[in-house]
């Protein structure tokens, strides 16, 4: 029975998909949403997104957990290297990142897209 509370771990929900919430999930699902969608990233140092999510379609916002962690944008890029440093950025804006440490960061997005997906980085 859904009692309408879901309790779990970022990062053990994270194991297999990093996604935690939003149309990854299955109906039903509580973590299941279409307005927003949450990502637990855990990133070792060097990791990078080498193909640039172009074309994006939703609103982002990341949060340093831990680490240090750079995010590009066309015209510069942000270095979260304090525990709370965040940016966020609106549709439209290209972006890529590297883990300059080994680094923990929380991703919200909104709305939920079903079938978009940046593509990985080779």
């Amino acid at each position: 029975m859904n009692s309408g509370v879901y309790a779990g771990n970022a990062g053990n929900d994270a194991h297999d998909d990093p996604w935690i919430l939003g149309h990854f999930k299955t109906p039903g699902d509580l973590r299941h949403s279409h307005d927003v969608e949450v990502k637990w990233g855990i990133h070792p140092r060097g990791d990078e997104r080498t193909a640039w999510v172009t074309g994006e379609e939703r609103t982002g916002f990341l949060i340093l957990i831990s680490g240090r962690f750079r995010m590009h944008f066309p015209t510069h890029s942000v270095l979260l290297a304090q525990q709370g440093d965040y940016v966020t950025w609106g549709r439209g804006i290209d972006h890529s990142w590297t883990a300059e440490a080994d680094s923990v960061v929380m991703t919200v997005r909104w709305p939920s897209i079903p079938g978009y997906k940046a593509p990985k980085s080779p």
